[in-house]
């Protein structure tokens, strides 16, 4: 038994641990720990500081793939395939699209990335693209007219900015590094200024059906039948090219210089000269087919110097040589034959300009120089004729002036009695209406004193009836208190003294408040002795 114990003993002390090891054990689990812990805190401070892209205002980021496939000998740029609807990035090297201003996350061991400003084209120009990837254009081809095609694109770039993977050809643009997909260079833009017209010349496009014809269809190589109107236009210009034609009214002085001197021998054989001008201008709707047939310059600015030179001054030649051979010197002199003169050159010129598309809106001859030999004595003759028609001008216009100052007065005349005749009506109308109104003003007053007559007659016979029933009134008032006076006296027998001391007595009964003694010697009885003693009257009458 104590040998089982000693055993148990022994084996129990040797799993018990010794001075130490708990301490090391903890600090084992805590390194444990924090290296579970370490991924979990070191990889989004990675992520932000080695995977994030922060792409600041006015630029982008060009991608740059490290792992995929190598690209071919004719690629240049990493092609993107399109796979259920998204993009997908499997060939190393610098890619297509770029990333706009913001922030992104990629994989560092997988992306490079620069940060390069977009491409900001200046106001008042125009980007012209050339693509540096894609398929190669079929030969005769400059265009890229697919976006699959490498070579100068058709359309431009307006004033603004751009997250485009190019860089811009010129002066004062630089970009480091090859890491770019397009070039881009800039043009002017075209302006056409108010009365010019734009003519429009294709330079890559399909081949015209006819290509013996001066101007093709529309949409095919070569000057356009359809110009432009003033404004200002965004082209390509390895696709297209505008040439202005200047349709203002051009002005061309015939003898002011050695080419433009204008002669021609007479019929008599003597050599006259001519000054005047030419006002022209090209028709707005023939500018394309005068820009083909008579332009000789590169840029086809000058255009009205080839129109002069080839059109007005031919014909205005070939006139004066035919029609000028018809007449002698003296003749020019004459106002008659150089009104005729004038008249024949500027009709012949319009009528021939007119088919060659330009408009001659004035032709006039300002001075015709005959040889003096003649000039002289045919110029006397012709003032002295022009003097003597002036003095029968003058005669003529003497009468005319005294017709017309005898029209003058009758006219005056005319208007003075028109103007006495409406003062004349003018008085009688008024003093008509006078004595309408005064009329009517009287009849009216006649009416109203008509009215109150009547009204003064009722009021009369109202105050007359009235005064006979007051009078009536009055009568039979006094004739009834006369009846009753008369039937109370004949109560009283027919005496009047008595009923008047019945009455006074009745009269003064209410007023006594004490009864007064009469004595012999008191007067104050004495008011009621004609009451008492009959009148002398009455006793005759008794």
């Amino acid at each position: 038994m104590s040998s089982d114990d000693d055993r148990f003993e022994n084996v129990t002390s040797e799993y018990k641990p010794r001075r130490g090891e708990m301490g090391n054990m903890g600090v084992r689990v805590f390194l444990l720990g924090l290296v579970a812990l370490l991924p979990i805190l070191v990889l989004p401070y990675f992520i932000y500081t080695q995977c994030r892209i922060e792409v600041p205002i006015k630029h982008m980021a060009v991608l740059i793939h490290k792992t995929g496939k190598n690209l071919n000998n004719d690629q240049e740029i990493a092609p993107v395939e399109m796979r259920d609807g998204e993009d997908v990035m499997e060939y190393r090297g610098v890619q297509q699209k770029v990333l706009g201003e913001g922030r992104y996350f990629f994989n560092p061991y997988e992306w490079d990335w620069v940060i390069v400003p977009q491409i900001e084209i200046p106001e008042g120009k125009l980007g012209v693209r050339t693509r540096l990837y894609g398929d190669n254009l079929a030969p005769g081809n400059l265009i890229a007219w697919k976006e699959n095609e490498k070579g100068i694109v058709p359309e431009v770039l307006r004033p603004g900015r751009y997250a485009i993977n190019a860089r811009l050809v010129g002066e004062g643009f630089t970009r480091s590094g090859d890491s770019y997909a397009e070039t881009i260079e800039l043009f002017d833009p075209v302006t056409i200024p108010a009365g010019f017209k734009g003519v429009v010349t294709l330079l890559s496009a399909p081949m015209p059906k006819d290509p013996n014809n001066l101007l093709v269809e529309k949409g095919r190589r070569g000057v356009q039948r359809e110009t432009l109107d003033p404004g200002t236009y965004y082209i390509n210009p390895y696709v297209e090219r505008i040439n202005l034609v200047d349709c203002r009214s051009q002005r061309y002085s015939l003898g002011a210089d050695e080419e433009g001197m204008m002669g021609f021998p007479s019929k008599d054989g003597f050599w006259v000269t001519l000054e005047g001008f030419i006002e022209f201008r090209i028709k707005p709707e023939e500018a394309a087919r005068v820009f083909v047939v008579y332009n000789d310059n590169t840029n086809g600015e000058r255009i009205d110097e080839e129109i002069v030179s080839k059109i007005i001054l031919p014909n205005a030649r070939s006139f004066c040589r035919l029609r000028g051979s018809n007449h002698s010197g003296r003749e020019f002199i004459q106002g008659e034959t150089r009104v005729q003169f004038q008249e024949d050159f500027q009709k012949h010129l319009a009528d021939e300009c007119e088919s060659q598309g330009v408009e001659v809106i004035q032709a006039l001859v300002t001075k015709i120089r005959p040889p003096k030999k003649i000039a002289e004595p045919v110029q006397q003759r012709e003032i002295a004729n022009r003097t003597a028609k002036q003095y029968e001008q003058q005669i003529l216009q003497q009468a005319s002036e005294q017709e017309l100052a005898i029209e003058r007065e009758l006219v005056n005349r005319k208007k003075a009695i028109v103007a006495a005749d409406q003062e004349v009506i003018k008085v009688v109308t008024d003093a008509k209406r006078k004595k309408e109104v005064a009329l009517i003003e009287a009849r009216q007053r006649l009416k109203v004193a008509e009215f109150e007559l009547k009204a003064a007659e009722d009021l009369a016979s109202a105050i007359v009836a009235r005064g006979g029933a007051v009078a009536d009134v009055i009568r039979f008032n006094n004739q009834a208190e006369a009846a009753g006076w008369k039937r109370s006296v004949e109560a009283f027998g027919g005496k009047g003294m008595e009923f008047a001391r019945w009455v006074l007595l009745k009269k003064l009964a209410p007023a006594f408040r004490s009864m007064t003694i009469n004595t012999a010697d008191s007067p104050m009885m004495d008011v009621f002795e004609n009451y008492e003693k009959p009148s002398a009257k009455s006793r005759g009458k008794e």
